[in-house]
C-alpha cells in the first residue's frame, strides 16, 4: 500500500477512535463531540453570536444551527437579545454548563494526550494545522452558494392562494421602495445570519405531502443567479411554485414560465410609468422601464396563472394614479389594492395609507376597468 493510501486510511482510523471515545464518554450528558466543541467555545467566548461561532468552529452554518438548537433544548447554553441591536442574538452558557464543563475539559485533555503520547507534540500540532488548511483546498463548494436566504416561513395560508406552502425570502433588491416593509433584505445588515439553501432544500423534502406550495418572495428573487436551478430541484419534489417579483428581469421570469418551473406569478405594479422611479426609491434615468414594461405585457398574454397588485401609499398614489394603472392593466387575470401599513421595519418611516373608506372608493374606480379587482388588507 502506497504512503497516500496509509495517509487517508490512518486520517480514517483516527476519526473513527476518537468518535468512539467522545461517544462513552459523552453519552451521559446527552451530547456528542460536536456540541463539547459548541459548549467549549462558547464558554471561552460568552455572547458569541452564532455566525461568529460557526467560523470559529469551522461548521456549516446548518451543523451549527442543529448542534446549539441541541443545546438550547438541554438547556446547556441560553440565546440573549442584544441590548444594542435586537436583531443579534448572543450565546451564553448556562449553570447547568458551568457544572460539566471542567469534566469537559478533562475529557478532551485525555483524549489529546493519547493520541500525542510518544509523539513531538509541537512538530505534530504544526503538521496537523498545515493539513487542515490543505484540507480546505478539496471542500465542494456549497450547493446553492449564491443563492442568498434570509428567511424561511415554514407555513403560511395566505402567501400562495388556495395552498399550503412554505415562503423564501431572498436577500437583496435593485428597488429601495421606501414603504417596503422587509428593510433588512433590501439593506442588508454587516451580521445578517443567512439560511443556508442546502437546509430549506432538507426541509421541503421532509414535508412533501405536507406543504402543497412553496412561495419565493424577496428581496427580488430572480437577482439571485442560481434561482433557476434551486427553483427547479423544488419543482422536481412535486411542489406547486409561486413567485412574488418587481418584473425587473423579464429574461429570468420568461425562462421560468417556458420550462414550466413556476405555477403563479404575483408581480408589483408600483405606479404609473411617470412616476415608477420615485417610487421605488431610484433618481430619475436609472429605472429601466422598459424590463418592467415587458414582464407587465408577457403575463398579460396569459402564459401562466399571475396576478398583479399594487400597495397604495398615499404620498406616491393619487385617484388619478389608480385609474390610470387601471386602464394599464384592464386586460389582466388578477388585479389587487393592497393597504399600506407602516412599521419599524420599512425602509423609510413617516408614509401612510388610505383609510379602509378610502380604498374601497380607489377600488371602485379599478372597477371601471378590472371588474373582478379585490382589496387586501382592508377589513
Amino acid at each position: 500500500m502506497n504512503s497516500q493510501n496509509n495517509f487517508i486510511m490512518n486520517i480514517s482510523v483516527i476519526y473513527r477512535y476518537v468518535q468512539k471515545y467522545f461517544d462513552r464518554y459523552l453519552a451521559p450528558y446527552g451530547i456528542g463531540s460536536g456540541q463539547m466543541i459548541f459548549l467549549l467555545l462558547i464558554y471561552e467566548n460568552e455572547g458569541i453570536t452564532m455566525q461568529q461561532l460557526t467560523r470559529m468552529a469551522d461548521f456549516d452554518k446548518g451543523t451549527t444551527t442543529k448542534g446549539i438548537q441541541r443545546l438550547i433544548e438541554q438547556e446547556y447554553i441560553s440565546v440573549i437579545t442584544d441590548e444594542k441591536d435586537r436583531r443579534v442574538k448572543r450565546l451564553y452558557t448556562t449553570k447547568k454548563t458551568g457544572e460539566i464543563i471542567n469534566v469537559l475539559y478533562n475529557f478532551r485533555n485525555e483524549c489529546c494526550n493519547q493520541l500525542m503520547k510518544g509523539l513531538d507534540s509541537e512538530n505534530v500540532e504544526e503538521q496537523f494545522a498545515g493539513v487542515k488548511e490543505n484540507v480546505r483546498a478539496i471542500s465542494p463548494q456549497q450547493k446553492y452558494s449564491e443563492v442568498r436566504i434570509g428567511r424561511l416561513d415554514k407555513l403560511s395560508l395566505s402567501d400562495y392562494p388556495g395552498l399550503v406552502a412554505g415562503t423564501i425570502h431572498t436577500s437583496g433588491c435593485n428597488f429601495k421602495c421606501p414603504y417596503c416593509f422587509r428593510r433588512d433584505l433590501v439593506y442588508i445588515p454587516e451580521n445578517f445570519s443567512y439560511v443556508d439553501p442546502v437546509d430549506v432544500l432538507d426541509f421541503l423534502n421532509k414535508r412533501k405531502g405536507i406543504l402543497d406550495g412553496v412561495c419565493f418572495t424577496g428581496g427580488e428573487p430572480l437577482l439571485q443567479p442560481e434561482i433557476t436551478d434551486f427553483i427547479r430541484e423544488v419543482k422536481d419534489m412535486g411542489y406547486k411554485v409561486k413567485i412574488d417579483t418587481n418584473g425587473f428581469r423579464p429574461d429570468v421570469l420568461k425562462d421560468l414560465v417556458s420550462e414550466k418551473l413556476v405555477d403563479y406569478v404575483a408581480m408589483d405594479v408600483k405606479n404609473v410609468p411617470d412616476k415608477y422611479a420615485m417610487t421605488v426609491g431610484m433618481p430619475e434615468g436609472s429605472l429601466k422601464m422598459d424590463r418592467i414594461m415587458e414582464s407587465i405585457e408577457f403575463l398579460l398574454r396569459d402564459p401562466v396563472d399571475y396576478e398583479f397588485r399594487t400597495t397604495v401609499v398615499r404620498q406616491f398614489h393619487d385617484r388619478k394614479d389608480i385609474e390610470m394603472m387601471a386602464e394599464w392593466l384592464k386586460n389582466s387575470r388578477h388585479y389587487y389594492l393592497q393597504k399600506f401599513v407602516d412599521g419599524p421595519q420599512c425602509v423609510r418611516r413617516g408614509y401612510s395609507a388610505y383609510d379602509d373608506r378610502e380604498m374601497q372608493k380607489l377600488l371602485e374606480i379599478v372597477r371601471r376597468y378590472i371588474p373582478h379587482a379585490q382589496l387586501r388588507g382592508v377589513q
